[in-house]
C-alpha cells in the first residue's frame, strides 16, 4: 500500500535520496499527466498572442479553451453580476467565510511588518520604509477547482497590506464564472473581476490589454498552464511561488496515535496529485499506521485515487531517533510539516525548513488550510529552503532611506572619492567630491 523505509537498510539513504528528488520532480506537480504536451512552448506562443494582439487574443483564446465566446464589453464582469452572485450566496457559508475572514485578518495584521526608527549617526539618517504594491492580480481557478479558502487566503493578506487596486482572474468554465467566486469578491469588496482563460489571463494582468490594465504582481494557485505563465512573466511582475503538488512530513514517536496520524497522511494524499511522508523513530508505529491506513481507506470518497498517490509518492521512513528524523525533514523542506511526538519544543527547535509548521496532536493541516489565519499558500518541492509562505508583507515592498547633512557629508567624502576612484568610475567620484566643502 505505502512503501516503507528503514535507517537499519543498506541501501536507506539512495531509498530516501529517491524518494526526495521524485518529489522535486516535475511528475508530481499540479498538473497531473498533461499527456506529453510541450508546455513551456505553448504557454510561449499564449503570451506572444496577447502581447501581440490584446484583448482579440483574449477572447479567442478563451473561446477556444473555455467554448464561450466573448466581446471586450464581456471581459470584465459587471457590478449587477457580482451584486445578484452576492444575493445568492447561502447565510450559513457567509458566516463562515466572515469568521475565517476576521482569523486570516487578525493574524496578518499581527505579522505585518514595520519601519523600525530611523538609524542615527551623527548628521547621517538611515532608515527603510515599507508601502504596499499598486495594484495585483489574484488568479481563481474555474468551476471544480474553485477553493473559496484559497481565495480568502490570497486577496486578504493584500487587503491587509492596503493594496489599493486587487483584480480577480477566473476563467468562464461551464459558460461563466462561479458564482462563488463573484461572491466572495462582492464580500471582500474586490470589484474588478474578469472572465477569461486562465493562461492567456495571466499574460494580460502581466502584460496589460486595452481591457485589463497590467499588475504588478500576480499570485494564485493553478495547473501547470497557470504556474508556466507565471515562471515566464516572472521579471515582468512579482509571482507568489510556482507552485507544486500537496505536500506534508510528520516527525512521530511511539506516542502519536496511529489512526491520527493516518488521517493526516491521506488528506494529502487525497488532493491526487498529493505526496504524504511519515518519519517515525518506532517500527511498531510505523506498523500500527500503515494497518490504519487500510482500515481508513476504503471509507473515503476518492479511495481509488488516494491509494495511487501513497504507493507512487508516500513512504513511511523509520529512522532511527528524532536527530535523524529532522534531519531527514530539514533536508525534504515540505510545504506542511507536522511533529506529534513526546517533545514537540524540542523537535521544533531543531527545524529549519519547512512552509507552515503544525505543533502537536491537535494541530493536523486542515486547521492551516482552512481556518487558523496563516496564509496556505506555501512553498512546495524543498523550495521552503529558500521561499516562506505567501503573507501579507510580500504585497509590501521596501524603499531603503538615506539622509545626509553637510558636516557628515564632508567627513565621509574622501572614502567615498576613494571606493569609486578604486572602481574606475570617476563620475561616481565626483559627486562626493563636487559638494564637499572647501
Amino acid at each position: 500500500m505505502i512503501p516503507v523505509i528503514k535507517q537499519s537498510d543498506a541501501d536507506f539513504s539512495a531509498a530516501v535520496d529517491a524518494l526526495r528528488n521524485l518529489l522535486r520532480q516535475g511528475e508530481l506537480s499540479a498538473a497531473g499527466d498533461k499527456g506529453g504536451e510541450d508546455i513551456p512552448a505553448i504557454v510561449a506562443d499564449v503570451i506572444k498572442d496577447v502581447r501581440t494582439r490584446g484583448d482579440d487574443a483574449v477572447i479567442d483564446l478563451t473561446t477556444k479553451i473555455e467554448n464561450v465566446t466573448l466581446t471586450p464589453e464581456q471581459l470584465r464582469v459587471s457590478a449587477d453580476e457580482i451584486a445578484v452572485a452576492r444575493s445568492n450566496i447561502d447565510d450559513e457559508f457567509l458566516a463562515l467565510i466572515r469568521r475565517v475572514t476576521k482569523n486570516i485578518r487578525e493574524y496578518q495584521e499581527h505579522i505585518r511588518i514595520t519601519a523600525p526608527p530611523m538609524l542615527k549617526r551623527g548628521g547621517r539618517e538611515l532608515g527603510v520604509r515599507y508601502t504596499p504594491i499598486d495594484r495585483v492580480a489574484v488568479y481563481v481557478p474555474g468551476m471544480k477547482a474553485v477553493y473559496p479558502s484559497t481565495v480568502l487566503m490570497t486577496v486578504v493578506p493584500a487587503l491587509v497590506a492596503g493594496v489599493p487596486q486587487i483584480a480577480m482572474i477566473s476563467p468562464p468554465t461551464g459558460g461563466d464564472v462561479n458564482p462563488m467566486v463573484l461572491a466572495l469578491a462582492a464580500e471582500l469588496g474586490i470589484t474588478e473581476v474578469y472572465r477569461v482563460s486562465g493562461t492567456a489571463g495571466i499574460a494580460a494582468a502581466a502584460i496589460g490589454t486595452k481591457s485589463i490594465r497590467p499588475v504588478s504582481k500576480i499570485v494564485g494557485p493553478g495547473n501547470a498552464f497557470i504556474a508556466e505563465a507565471k515562471r515566464q512573466v516572472s521579471g515582468l511582475v512579482g509571482i507568489d511561488s510556482i507552485a507544486g503538488a500537496s505536500e506534508v512530513l510528520i516527525i512521530t514517536d511511539e506516542s502519536a496515535p496511529a489512526d491520527w496520524v493516518a488521517a493526516d497522511l491521506l488528506a494529502q494524499a487525497e488532493h491526487n496529485p498529493g505526496s504524504a511522508v511519515l518519519v517515525t523513530t518506532s517500527q511498531s508505529h510505523a506498523d500500527a499506521v500503515v494497518a490504519a491506513l487500510k482500515k481508513q481507506l476504503p471509507e473515503l470518497s476518492r479511495a481509488k485515487e488516494t491509494r495511487v498517490m501513497l504507493e507512487k509518492y508516500c513512504a513511511i521512513i523509520v529512522a532511527d531517533d528524532l536527530a535523524a528524523a529532522c534531519d531527514i525533514a530539514n533536508d525534504f523542506a515540505t510545504e506542511h510539516l507536522q511533529i506529534i511526538t513526546s517533545d514537540d519544543d524540542a523537535v521544533l527547535g531543531k527545524i529549519r525548513n519547512a512552509g507552515a509548521i503544525f505543533v502537536g496532536a491537535n494541530t493536523p493541516v486542515a486547521l492551516g488550510d482552512y481556518y487558523a489565519g496563516p496564509s496556505h499558500v506555501l512553498p512546495t518541492r524543498g523550495t521552503a529552503k529558500f521561499f516562506g509562505p505567501l503573507s501579507v508583507n510580500d504585497f509590501m515592498k521596501a524603499s531603503s532611506i538615506v539622509r545626509y547633512d553637510s558636516a557628515s557629508l564632508n567627513a565621509d567624502a574622501d572614502d567615498v572619492i576613494d571606493f569609486a576612484t578604486r572602481e574606475g568610475l570617476t563620475a561616481h567620484a565626483n559627486t562626493a567630491r563636487i559638494r564637499k566643502s572647501k
